[in-house]
């Protein structure tokens, strides 16, 4: 059975990503694309990265390598396949503007410039009512 996007079952969410609770970033999947990924993050009190009602940079850039970790794990998904373990193989460049606070909803897109060979290269845009706060590019690897 294909879900209907958006996707805000976060229990669903979840299980199209390697990582487990409580280090789970983020908790829904907006659109999907051949292209492009849209995730949501709503900043809570039990986050891990959450410190005095503001969620820290690491947790920031986490969302965003776990949202290109969405992207893979519904294209599986949709195949009817397992999805496979990624990992970072490398940051380009992040640039974080502001930090979120608790409660507010992180919206990430995720653009993927290149995909080859279990590797890709995506640009990565977060944003908080429309006023972005994050962006940078990541290459992720596919465990073989």
């Amino acid at each position: 059975m294909e879900m209907q996007l958006p996707i805000v079952d976060k229990a669903f969410v979840g299980s199209l990503i390697p990582q487990k609770y409580p280090f789970v970033m983020v908790d829904k999947l907006l659109s999907f694309s051949e292209n492009e990924v849209v995730a949501g993050l709503k900043v809570s009190e039990d986050n891990i990265f959450e410190s005095g009602t503001v969620f820290q940079e690491s947790g920031l850039i986490e969302h965003m390598a776990q949202s290109v970790a969405l992207f893979t794990g519904y294209q599986f998904y949709l195949k009817k396949e397992p999805a496979p373990t990624g990992y970072i193989g490398s940051i380009k460049s992040i640039e974080i503007l502001r930090l979120p606070n608790l409660n507010e909803e992180i919206v990430t897109t995720v653009n993927v410039l290149h995909e080859f060979m279990g590797v890709t290269l995506v640009d990565i845009s977060s944003k908080i009512n429309e006023l972005e706060i994050a962006r940078g590019q990541m290459k992720t690897v596919l465990a073989q």
